[in-house]
């Protein structure tokens, strides 16, 4: 077919659908860079932490593992995103769990716990110029030196933030190119001016502070204030439904939506996305946006479920779900990258007449358009609120100006959400647009999303099925001695403290799961001082486990079944708690704060030694033992009881214990 007779077509099926009434008249819209350009964009990013979210990743399979990491990291694959944003780990829950930091104390370092350092590896090894950024959610204890505050000192603070960014290079070659403050918490603008000073003085004066990953507060500040407006090099702030304040946009610094999404990744969650990776900078002036959070790599049951561009958190069977989120963060990654320019408002960057919106991008030598058509009710993010608004399928006609009036056809990429049991079309490859005299039209109805480009790139990348869906195995056993030292357990989800790997020199505990935070942190949230991590399927009713246990001073020990909490809510958890102390003596709680006490007597154990602990649960009832010899018994009220839950270990305190030889022998 002729370009002429291509364009005869399009539009005789524009004028049939205007005349049936699906489509409105064409409205009229102008792309060019004649006046001159807008901001710089910086990319898109996932978010890894802010509560341990890819906790379950590292124990995947490594084939799938690997796929994994392709959908989000791989250019040209998937997600293909440009920027990685991790935790720095704090030794207290953070929303799904607790990071390790590589400072327990002062005199402490080590840059090979947790498992950030191995993810920004896996990412820049598939995508050498992904942009890394840090940013702490709790602090240890000796930072805050008694406080909840990680201002006491702000050199020691700076001090801190620092060794980590230097560990990053010297252990792991890795470049962090941001760093922020603190999560959503109070900021110091004399800490700031400090880390910035800090930075400089070693060395680190490419590394950019984001701040204050919160409010907008900050923006009037740095207004106020030379000294934190030279220290602060963009102002991240959180879901900020589209929108930021006059005074963030006079301060003339670069803006981040530094942490949105954070929304269920089904069509609804596609769409939530779609629509704020445009409208972020119609609306704006947004430059990047990070989705919180990278991976669903956390137990269900854990706050926020599914809340990330993939979900993966299965490593037991090597399920993961690659979901339209995917392939919508695809429709601007694949065809732009940091370095690209917006195009000005009106001339390439705003909102459709009969809703909707499209942004345009340029490296000096290609353009990119993405148009987006979500609808209110199929775009609803978790926060904040929506106003309504209506989307209603339209013709939409643009002209191409200035360098780019010559161009002769755009590739086009396009995806449709289905909703109420429709199947999604997502990011397929269309016949190109024909451009006559520098315009072109289109028909675009809701919910729909196209990339127009003369970029030659795109690929939906594809893996065969991973295996299905799996419960949890039972019998499961582990005995700790196949992980390197500093690790985690397979599995295991810490919820308030940090269980870490150590090797003993016992050569019948060789290896041993063992709780280093040793003092309250300085939390994020109203974390629990009661150490306890989880493992299983929430939907357990009755189990029997065990665990070999060798307690410190002055601590104790617990099993525990049908733990009803996680994240910031574990605080207030309940359960069937079994606690075996150093004294000899145990005590059977059924709720975390150990108030409603159901059973306790003496036990023949003391500090120092190793002893076997076991946790019996069938139906109403439940018994406990201590080296095999029943020490309780007792019926279960469902009152207090939840009917089902995790089965979780821990400690009444902030203490040394180390644990071995966990078995799961039944589960239902």
């Amino acid at each position: 077919m002729s370009p002429l007779s291509a364009t005869f077509c399009h539009f005789l099926l524009a004028f049939q659908l205007l005349y049936t009434g699906r489509y409105s008249e064409a409205s009229q819209y102008t792309i060019s860079d004649a006046s001159g350009l807008g901001r710089r964009f910086d990319g898109i990013g996932g978010l890894s932490g802010g509560g341990a979210t890819s906790r379950l990743l590292v124990n995947y399979p490594e084939l799938y593992q690997s796929q994994i990491l392709d959908y989000l990291f791989k250019p040209n694959f998937g997600a293909s995103l440009p920027i990685l944003k991790v935790e720095i780990g704090g030794d207290s829950q953070s929303t799904d769990g607790t990071e390790s930091s590589h400072m327990h104390s002062p005199n402490d370092e080590n840059y090979q716990r947790g498992y950030e350092w191995w993810l920004m590896k896996e990412a820049k090894k598939r995508n050498p110029k992904i942009k890394l950024y840090g940013l702490p959610w709790a602090f240890p204890g000796w930072i805050g030196n008694g406080t909840q505050s990680p201002y006491v000192n702000v050199d020691v603070t700076a001090d801190y933030i620092i060794k980590w960014i230097q560990g990053a290079k010297t252990y792991h070659n890795l470049t962090i190119d941001y760093i922020g403050i603190w999560n959503e918490m109070k900021y110091s603008a004399s800490y700031i001016e400090e880390l910035r000073a800090t930075l400089n003085q070693n060395g680190l004066q490419n590394v950019q502070i984001v701040a204050a990953d919160g409010k907008f507060r900050i923006s009037y500040d740095i207004l106020n204030s030379p000294a934190l407006a030279k220290a602060v090099q963009i102002i991240g702030v959180h879901y900020p439904g589209t929108y930021v304040t006059n005074y963030t946009l006079e301060t003339g610094k670069t803006i981040w939506a530094s942490e949105d999404y954070s929304t269920f990744n089904n069509e609804v969650g596609a769409g939530c996305w779609a629509r704020i990776l445009n409208q972020n900078y119609v609306n704006g002036m947004m430059t990047c946006t990070i989705s919180w959070n990278l991976l669903a790599s956390y137990y269900d049951a854990l706050p926020y479920k599914r809340d990330g561009l993939m979900t993966a958190n299965e490593p037991w069977s090597g399920h993961y779900e690659v979901p339209d989120t995917i392939w919508i963060t695809a429709h601007t990654t694949q065809f732009t990258g940091p370095g690209w320019i917006y195009l000005k408002h009106n001339t390439g960057v705003q909102h459709l007449e009969k809703g909707g919106s499209f942004v345009s991008m340029t490296n000096g030598t290609d353009l990119t358009i993405i148009i987006e058509t979500m609808s209110h009710n199929h775009s609803i993010c978790i926060r904040p609120y929506l106003p309504p608004y209506s989307v209603v399928a339209q013709t939409a006609t643009f002209a191409l100006q200035g360098n780019f009036a010559n161009i002769s056809s755009l590739n086009v990429w396009y995806s449709k959400l289905g909703f109420s049991g429709e199947t999604s079309t997502m990011f397929v490859k269309k016949n190109p647009i024909k451009i006559m005299n520098g315009h072109f039209s289109m028909n675009l109805a809701p919910d729909e999303v196209y990339t127009l480009t003369t970029t030659e790139g795109g690929i939906k990348g594809t893996y065969p099925a991973p295996p299905p869906s799996a419960p949890f195995p039972v019998p499961y056993s582990d005995n700790f001695d196949k992980y390197p030292q500093f690790t985690e357990a397979n599995n295991f989800a810490d919820q308030a403290g940090v269980w870490e790997i150590r090797e003993t020199g016992d050569p019948t505990h060789h290896m041993v799961m063992e709780q280093v935070v040793l003092q309250s942190p300085v939390h994020w949230c109203q974390a629990a001082d009661t150490p306890i991590s989880v493992v299983g399927n929430y939907s357990w009713i009755n189990a029997n486990v065990s665990i070999d246990v060798k307690l410190g001073d002055k601590t104790g020990a617990f099993l525990a079944q049908r733990v009803d909490k996680g994240g910031c809510q574990v605080i207030s958890a309940t359960g069937l708690f079994f606690i075996v102390y150093f004294n000899g003596t145990f005590s059977v709680y059924t709720d975390i704060n150990r108030r409603s006490l159901l059973s306790s007597g003496e036990v023949s154990v003391k500090s120092g030694m190793w002893f076997n602990m076991q946790l019996l649960t069938q139906n109403n009832k439940a018994a406990g033992f201590v080296e095999g010899k029943m020490v309780f018994s007792t019926p279960l009220d469902p009152q207090k009881v939840p009917s089902h839950g995790f089965v979780a270990i821990g400690m009444p305190n902030y203490a040394s214990a180390q644990f071995d030889n966990f078995s799961i022998t039944s589960a239902s």
